[in-house]
C-alpha cells in the first residue's frame, strides 16, 4: 500500500476545481464557476470515493496538477 503525508493539494489542468486531499477518506474542493467560487466538503462513503482520493493523490498526472497550499488558500480565499 502506498503511503503518503496529508495535506495534498490539485487543481484540474483546466483551473475549474480546485482540491485539499485532507486525508485518505476526506477531501475539499472549490469548483471555480467564472468569477464565483464554491466550496464543498466530502468524505468517503462508497468505494469510488476512495478510488477518487487514491487517484489525486497516487496518479494525478492526467488529470490534475500538484499545487502548493498558498494557491489552495488563495482560490479558498474567494469562495461566496
Amino acid at each position: 500500500m502506498q503511503k503518503t503525508d496529508y495535506p495534498q493539494y490539485r487543481k484540474y489542468h483546466n483551473g475549474k476545481a480546485y482540491f485539499k486531499i485532507v486525508s485518505e477518506t476526506q477531501w475539499e474542493e472549490v469548483l471555480v464557476m467564472g468569477s464565483k467560487c464554491i466550496f464543498h466538503e466530502f468524505s468517503v462513503k462508497i468505494m469510488p470515493d476512495r478510488n477518487y482520493i487514491h487517484d489525486m493523490t497516487f496518479d494525478y498526472e492526467k488529470s490534475w496538477e500538484k499545487i502548493d497550499e498558498k494557491e489552495y488558500e488563495e482560490i479558498k480565499g474567494r469562495v461566496t
